[in-house]
């Protein structure tokens, strides 16, 4: 995906997104402590694991960075903005019974 296209789509996500240096998607989402953030990861991934989209998730006490891209051509594609509104939702509902 050409980066300008990558910039149109990232418009559609919620706040919090980026592209980061490599061209990736990503967001820093935070949590009063490390427990939530497990939760959080552990619900992005049972996502990603229905999905067959796997981001990369970094957790560390009280937040959890989500970098999406897809692998197999190093780069962007769609699927990766869905993953990354599906994260969104996740943190979302997370948010609303934590």
């Amino acid at each position: 995906m050409e980066r300008a296209k990558a910039e149109e789509m990232l418009k559609q996500l919620a706040r919090g997104w980026s592209l980061n240096k490599e061209g990736h998607l990503e967001r820093l989402y935070t949590f009063k402590d490390f427990a939530q953030a497990l939760d959080f990861v552990n619900k992005v991934g049972a996502v990603a694991e229905a999905e067959g989209h796997h981001p990369d998730l970094y957790l560390a006490w009280g937040k959890c960075k989500v970098e999406i891209w897809t692998h197999k051509i190093n780069g962007l594609t769609e699927s990766d903005f869905y993953m990354a509104a599906k994260a969104d939702r996740a943190f979302e509902a997370f948010r609303a019974v934590a």
